[in-house]
């Protein structure tokens, strides 16, 4: 005989038992993360990931990681975007500027910093030892020397020709430096095959605990105004972590990426739901909207990473690089750009 209370009562445990299961089956479903990993901007990122693997490849923490591989390019004479070598503003001074950020949105940066090649262990202290976030010019550099760093002369002779060659015929006003554009009076490149002034590494870390941080580390514009600041320094504008969605960093012109708050952006956009590339792609389209004239004579690179472990890069020009380090893989890839 039919018994509907009994069949109500059965209809209803059943049907919850399946909105539980359903409830709890994103939980119980197991996922891979492709970690550890570490990406970086550019081509001379492989180095930096080089550097960077040696401690994440022993469960070392991406905080440690991320600055051990940017001192690596900070500490090379050759490349004359970052650190030691740097090229120079219109003066003559080499000024650094550098940030970081762990995966409990600690950070720390400096900005305008003389006479210290590792900026980003700087901007790490700053962080550790300080209750500030950024510290600038002599005030950083004070600190710095208090905390046992050497004063070194970081304009290099090499750097310091190119300088003097520049000089020979530029006008001293604010002229945003195009990429791959630095001559001599005579129209040569004064630095044959790069990387000319491309101006930041920036790098992104996922450890084996599933933590992320970040650090970017630049000399700035090559020939920029005295106390010129880019995006390099500028948390949420060339840099930006939140360990539960991921990090992004920027590479070019930095005046476009502050305007648009630009790794912080990136991250906003996959806490949306928005692939790495793509997510780099839209920021990039802000930043073409808003002058596309003025965006052919530009480049803004994006490289954002998941705390999945995906990752993608996008640009306005052709040309940017970004390079991989993780268990399966190191490598070099070009990034997609807006302008083909």
């Amino acid at each position: 005989m039919f018994n509907r209370r009994k069949f109500l009562q059965s209809s209803l445990f059943a049907s919850t038992g399946w909105v539980m299961k359903d409830h709890l089956s994103p939980i119980l479903k197991k996922t891979t993360v492709n970690k550890p990993i570490v990406i970086s901007t550019w081509n001379f990122g492989k180095a930096a990931n080089a550097g960077a693997w040696e401690i994440l490849s022993k469960q070392g923490r991406a905080l440690d990681a991320v600055e051990a591989g940017v001192k690596i390019p900070e500490a090379d004479p050759k490349n004359h975007s970052i650190g030691y070598g740097g090229l120079p503003d219109r003066d003559g001074h080499v000024t650094l500027d550098a940030c970081i950020m762990d995966e409990k949105s600690n950070c720390g940066s400096v900005m305008c910093l003389e006479h210290v090649t590792h900026a980003i262990s700087v901007a790490r202290l700053v962080m550790e030892k300080t209750p500030h976030i950024i510290l600038a010019g002599e005030g950083a550099l004070q600190f710095a020397l208090a905390n046992g760093f050497k004063k070194e002369n970081l304009l290099t002779p090499e750097s310091e020709k190119i300088w003097k060659d520049w000089l020979k015929t530029a006008k001293y006003e604010p002229v945003i430096n195009i990429e791959n554009k630095v001559y001599d009076s005579n129209g040569k490149p004064l630095m044959p095959g790069g990387p000319y002034n491309h101006d930041t590494i920036g790098m992104l870390a996922l450890d084996s605990s599933g933590n992320m941080s970040g650090a970017c580390t630049t000399s700035g514009m090559a020939f920029k105004m005295r106390g010129r600041v880019g995006d390099s320094p500028v948390i949420g504008a060339g840099l930006f972590v939140d360990n539960e969605v991921g990090g992004a960093t920027s590479t070019g012109v930095g005046e476009e990426v502050i305007r648009i708050v630009g790794s912080h952006l990136v991250v906003e956009l996959m806490r949306q739901g928005v692939g790495p590339e793509e997510a780099c792609k839209k920021a990039v389209e802000r930043i073409v909207s808003r002058d596309p004239e003025k965006a052919k004579t530009l480049q803004v690179g994006f490289l954002a990473l998941k705390n999945d472990g995906t990752y993608g890069a996008y640009c306005i020009q052709k040309g940017f690089n970004y390079a991989v380090h993780s268990g399966t893989e190191e490598k070099i890839y070009d990034s997609e750009s807006w302008f083909k």
